[in-house]
C-alpha cells in the first residue's frame, strides 16, 4: 500500500466514525427522553385503570385532566367531535350523570416509543339512567392513544364508539 492510499483510507475511515458519531447522536436526541426506558403493556393497561377509576368520582373536570390539552374526543354516546378541554369536560359532565362503569373485555396494547403508545379493544359500560335507576349496557370498541408529556401520560386521541351490531 503505497503512502498515498494509506492516507486516503486513514481519511475515508475518519469520515466514516465522524459520520457514524453524528446520526447516533441525531438519532438519540430525536428519539425523546432517552432517560426513560419504553412502557410495558402493563404500564399502558394501568391507565385505562386509573381513567375508569376518575370516572368513579363523578367530577369531569378530573376526567378531563387524563386528557393533554389538544387531545380530540370522539365520543361512546355523543355524535359531537370533541377539540378542546372545554368540550371534553362538557361531555364528562353529562355522561357522568349516568353513574358509567367500564369494564374492559379485548385489549391489544402497541407500545410506539419511549413516549407513545396505543391501546385499543372493545369495552362495555353500565349506565344507570339518574332518574329511573335503571341499568343499561352500552358495548362498544375504543382506542387510546397516550402521550407522555412533561413526565406524565395523557390521552392525546381518545375513539369510542357502539358496537354496530347488538
Amino acid at each position: 500500500m503505497t503512502r498515498k492510499t494509506r492516507i486516503r483510507a486513514a481519511l475515508v475511515t475518519a469520515t466514516a466514525l465522524v459520520t457514524a458519531a453524528t446520526v447516533t447522536v441525531g438519532i438519540s436526541a430525536a428519539g425523546g427522553d432517552s432517560k426513560s426506558a419504553k412502557p410495558s403493556k402493563k404500564q399502558i393497561a394501568a391507565l385505562f385503570d386509573g381513567w375508569n377509576k376518575t370516572l368513579k368520582t363523578g367530577d369531569a373536570e378530573k376526567v378531563t385532566d387524563r386528557y393533554a390539552d389538544d387531545a380530540v374526543l370522539l365520543p361512546t354516546v355523543s355524535n359531537k367531535i370533541r377539540t378542546n378541554h372545554a368540550e371534553i369536560e362538557d361531555y364528562f359532565h353529562h355522561f357522568l350523570e349516568n353513574k358509567p362503569v367500564g369494564k374492559k373485555t379485548k385489549t391489544i396494547i402497541n407500545i410506539l416509543d419511549n413516549n407513545s403508545a396505543i391501546d385499543t379493544g372493545s369495552y362495555y359500560f353500565i349506565l344507570t339512567d339518574p332518574k329511573t335507576g335503571e341499568k343499561k349496557r352500552v358495548d362498544a370498541r375504543y382506542t387510546y392513544e397516550y402521550e407522555k408529556r412533561g413526565g406524565k401520560w395523557l390521552i392525546v386521541n381518545h375513539h369510542s364508539s357502539m358496537m354496530p351490531e347488538g
